[in-house]
């Protein structure tokens, strides 16, 4: 189970809960990566704990902006020096990608560059309420198409969508949250899958949030491992 990738997401602004969360969930049985989002990012300890944090760790931050503002942001992490993997987003276009990933190449090579395709707390309903005509796959693959273009190392897409991208694009990463623990509630996750079924659908990480850090972190975590060894 180490070649299995398991992102943590942090998703609370507590430290004390952050520090528990990265505490519950070591074990040598699996290769654990915490994710800190804007939560976390923006709240008045989260920046300068990232600063000092020992673990290689995922900054999600969609970056989604004109392209010299989001080379900006990517330089302004530079300090973060165990941040491995930067979200930025798809819908900034082909010339922002490209910024993105020159830029973090002059700071630091080993940055993996991750771009957010739709959203899974999305569906076919709520992309025609923004306006697009396309179903989520349609577009999920059209925004993979930019992502591969520009050079950035992988993509953030549900695993429902994973094996077309698999398909056409083998060597991108490839991280789907939307993850749950069997019988898990999905919340306010529209496209979910079981992390078993995820990784038969060719992914090379999970993003699992609240079916590990809703209450006992530790035995949640001793039921992922579980899971995937059945």
């Amino acid at each position: 189970m180490k070649n299995k990738t398991i992102f943590v997401a942090c998703d609370t602004s507590n430290l004390s809960k952050i520090k528990k969360i990265l505490t519950q969930t070591k074990t040598k049985k699996l290769k654990i990566v915490p994710k800190f989002g804007l939560q976390f990012f923006y709240s008045k300890q989260g920046r300068k704990f990232l600063e000092n944090i020992k673990s290689d760790f995922w900054l999600d931050l969609k970056i989604n902006d004109i392209p010299q503002t989001a080379m900006s942001a990517i330089d302004s992490l530079k300090d973060l020096k165990k941040c491995k993997y930067i979200t930025v987003h798809a819908n900034g276009g082909l010339e922002m990608l490209k910024a993105v990933k020159k830029e973090v190449i002059k700071i630091n090579k080993n940055i993996k560059i991750l771009g957010v395709t739709v959203l899974t707390s999305l569906n076919n309903k709520s992309l025609k309420q923004i306006g697009h005509t396309k179903k989520i796959k349609q577009l999920v693959l059209k925004q993979a198409g930019l992502i591969n273009l520009s050079n950035c190392d992988g993509i953030v897409c549900s695993a429902q969508e994973a094996l077309i991208i698999r398909k056409k694009y083998k060597k991108l990463l490839i991280i789907t949250p939307g993850i749950r623990l069997p019988g898990d509630n999905s919340n306010d996750q529209k496209r979910i899958m079981t992390p078993v079924d995820a990784f038969k659908n060719k992914v090379t990480g999970i993003v699992i949030g609240r079916s590990l850090t809703n209450g006992n972190v530790k035995n949640n975590t001793k039921r992922l491992i579980d899971h995937l060894n059945q």
